[in-house]
């Protein structure tokens, strides 16, 4: 039985959404949620600031450049505990600038589409979709005790 110490992780997500309404999300393959869908986002690097990382990792996913106007989603993201994963989920919400996305990162994302709030995947990675639930209530959700 192994000893080490597990610790929870912050985890991140960007909500981009166009004039139209549709949002981001990308088709996530060969890492963890494989075939499920997430909005640009990752793990918080040590001494990176939030929003820093919301347009870091962004560029890095999708090659596209925003601008992070604030918080809406604060919660556990605890579907992936089986998997030794216990993230702090983070979501921003980011202003589009134009442009279409690229897959830059093929090994973890399969493709990048736009979807109307009214119709979105079935399948959505957990943090995405606390987002995407805060993000359409409109208001901050601090869903800590799931």
């Amino acid at each position: 039985m192994s000893t080490e110490k597990k610790y929870a992780r912050v985890g991140t997500g960007v909500l981009i959404q166009r004039d139209d309404g549709k949002i981001l999300l990308g088709l996530r393959q060969g890492t963890h949620g494989a075939g499920e869908w997430c909005m640009p986002g990752g793990k918080l690097e040590f001494g990176e600031k939030l929003f820093d990382n919301g347009k870091r990792e962004t560029k890095e996913e999708t090659g596209l450049d925003v601008d992070i106007i604030g918080v809406i989603s604060v919660a556990d993201e605890l579907r992936y505990l089986s998997e030794g994963k216990h993230y702090f989920n983070v979501g921003m919400l980011a202003k589009y600038k134009g442009g279409e996305p690229k897959v830059a990162e093929p090994d973890k994302c399969k493709e990048w589409q736009w979807f109307s709030l009214d119709d979105l995947p079935e399948k959505i990675l957990e943090g995405s979709e606390l987002i995407i639930n805060s993000f359409k209530a409109g208001e901050v959700d601090y869903n800590l005790t799931k």
